[in-house]
């Protein structure tokens, strides 16, 4: 979790900070780039918080990749449902950054049932 919290927050800063470029460089919309920089930043939060924990809570960790597989699901639409016009490597960010959500997710899932079995 404390990777996902750290690139989650890189990428907030960054999308926030630099959404003109960015929409510049892949034909996505800069206001969507900015608010979603914006709106990861309180999850980074959430996710840094609970992997300070020496064993974070359950639902805190169901959370987080809950999250992230609604953002990975999100960023399938958003390619898929014509709501933008990105050109290819607007294409290929959205789903390079969609795949590592989604790996990190599949990460924390393994992690949770690895820690879930040793308790039992």
């Amino acid at each position: 979790m404390l990777a996902d919290g750290v690139t989650c927050a890189v990428m907030g800063v960054a999308l926030a900070a630099g959404a003109g470029f960015v929409a510049s460089l892949t034909g996505l919309p800069g206001g969507l780039l900015f608010w979603a920089g914006l709106a990861l930043l309180p999850v980074a939060a959430f996710m840094l918080l609970t992997a300070r924990s020496a064993r974070p809570s359950r639902a805190a960790a169901w959370i987080i990749i809950a999250g992230n597989e609604a953002w990975v699901l999100g960023s399938v639409l958003l390619m898929l449902a014509g709501w933008v016009e990105p050109n290819a490597l607007g294409y290929a960010f959205i789903a390079v950054q969609a795949a590592a959500v989604a790996l990190l997710a599949t990460i924390e899932f393994l992690a949770l049932r690895r820690l879930s079995a040793a308790a039992a």
